[in-house]
């Protein structure tokens, strides 16, 4: 019997890998962050305003 050609299937593979990735990415800014005295809450909120989801606290838009 030969092994089988994916994990999850042919379109879940590519999904969970992006997953996986973006998943150890988050960890590690998120533990250098932490490192330099940053708590969780300012880093996610950085990341979010980074993107344009949020705007920055004391701005007048």
């Amino acid at each position: 019997m030969p092994a089988p050609a994916h994990l999850i299937s042919k379109v879940g593979d590519p999904i969970f890998a992006v997953f996986i990735g973006l998943s150890a990415a988050a960890t590690r800014i998120n533990r250098e962050e932490k490192e330099l005295g940053h708590s969780t809450e300012t880093t996610i909120n950085a990341g979010l305003r980074r993107l344009g989801v949020r705007k920055a606290e004391g701005k007048k838009v």
